[in-house]
């Protein structure tokens, strides 16, 4: 963790011990600071695993293994790693990753294939064999800790530990769901968060899962951005371990799949907003909802081209309601739009309807609105029934001092 805490921070939520997942944390020293930068989480026998990781061709050897692996479906550890990506690294990352695999492995009897390895800081440096040995080693051994110390291990420009709980009734039974995600900047839709890590008790068949999380994912994760730029390692991963006790979830038609989907989609939302609000610089949450347009990929689209605006995220943070900018986003975004049936208004409040300025505009309230640090612009096409909400932040100065001396 760095910097001055995010002014839109939430407190770290009490999250519920999830029964078959165990948290330790230990320090392998990736960087020359002190603290804990390694999490690792065992897994009970029987896990069931899915993952969406992202789409950089870029990406780690981490994320080419991960995505290689989860289609087997199960899972026995995840370990996560601070401070640096093992991005760009060539084969001697892939050998630190495929090292820390087989210890972890040989340690739970298992195949190296269970065990997760995500890795996030610094792109291009390989991951030290001789500290990922010893800072494993001390993680395996170590006395288990709380949800709240492994979100905070595996933060990098992050200002505050983030984490979300849920819960459903399955068949009779409650299910659990205690879930950690770290992300602040190089935040982008392409699957969308840095690292995430969603634990449930519940039973569940793991392309069954695959599929739930694929779907949440869609409509969470890849409806954020905080820059434009998508992360050489973002990975979400979601474990089931099965000790809840209700009937294996196989499909939709399964009693309980559907409370079971909406309890995934809903810490998968909670998740995503919290990484926005940690938006590097970030002072302000913003949701651009996008009606009236030919489809919903469309309305996507456009809200993504306004949310990823330098000039609309800039006078956002300086409580400006220039609503030009946003015609010229929507103009730019490659979709079809109409000047002259295109409506704009911030806070629920009309600025323009129809590709005309409101005669009886005040811009009063919406400058009250924007002073506020929740801040909501809404956009009408007026072509069609198409419809999507996209969420980021504003664009400050402090974005800029955080990524200037990042390495430093």
């Amino acid at each position: 963790m760095s910097h001055a805490i995010s002014p839109l921070a939430s407190p770290f939520p009490a999250l519920p011990a999830i029964a078959g997942a165990t948290p330790r944390v230990a320090r392998a020293q990736y960087k020359a600071w002190d603290r804990c930068d390694l999490t690792y989480v065992e897994l009970d026998e029987g896990c069931a695993v899915a993952g969406v990781f992202t789409r950089n061709i870029c990406c780690s050897s981490e994320v080419e293994l991960g995505r290689q692996n989860v289609a087997q479906g199960s899972a026995r550890a995840l370990i996560v790693n601070a401070g640096n990506s093992n991005a760009f690294t060539g084969y001697r990352g892939r050998e630190a990753v495929e090292q820390i695999m087989t210890q972890v492995a040989t340690h739970l009897g298992c195949a190296k294939e269970e065990v997760f390895v995500s890795s996030t800081g610094v792109i291009g440096v390989p991951l030290p064999k001789d500290k990922a040995q010893a800072g494993v080693a001390a993680a395996l051994t170590a006395a288990p800790c709380s949800w709240e110390d492994a979100a905070n291990t595996i933060g990098t420009t992050d200002t505050f530990a983030k984490g979300a709980t849920a819960s459903a009734i399955v068949g009779g039974k409650t299910v659990q769901f205690s879930a950690i995600i770290k992300g602040s900047g190089m935040i982008a839709p392409d699957m969308a968060t840095m690292l995430g890590y969603i634990f449930t008790d519940a039973a569940i068949a793991p392309a069954f899962l695959q599929k739930l999380l694929s779907q949440a994912a869609d409509e969470t994760f890849n409806c954020i951005t905080v820059d434009s730029d998508t992360s050489t390692s973002d990975t979400v991963m979601a474990f089931a371990t099965g000790k809840a006790g209700n009937a294996l979830l196989e499909d939709e038609t399964t009693p309980g799949a559907d409370a079971f989907a909406a309890a995934l989609k809903d810490i998968c939302r909670q998740l995503s907003h919290l990484v926005v609000k940690d938006g590097e610089g970030a002072q302000k949450f913003i949701a651009v909802t996008v009606s009236g347009a030919v489809s919903d990929a469309s309305a996507r689209k456009v809200g993504l081209a306004i949310a990823n605006s330098p000039l609309v995220k800039t006078a956002i943070a300086g409580q400006d309601a220039n609503w030009g900018r946003i015609v010229m986003a929507v103009g730019k975004a490659g979709e079809p739009a109409d000047r002259d049936r295109l409506s704009i208004g911030f806070g629920g409040i009309w600025a323009a309807k129809d590709g005309q300025p409101l005669a009886d505009y005040d811009e009063a309230p919406v400058a009250e609105h924007l002073r506020g640090t929740d801040i909501d612009i809404t956009v009408d096409l007026g072509l069609g029934e198409g419809t999507a909400t996209v969420w980021t932040c504003d664009l400050t100065h402090g974005y800029i001092s955080i990524n200037a001396d990042y390495r430093s």
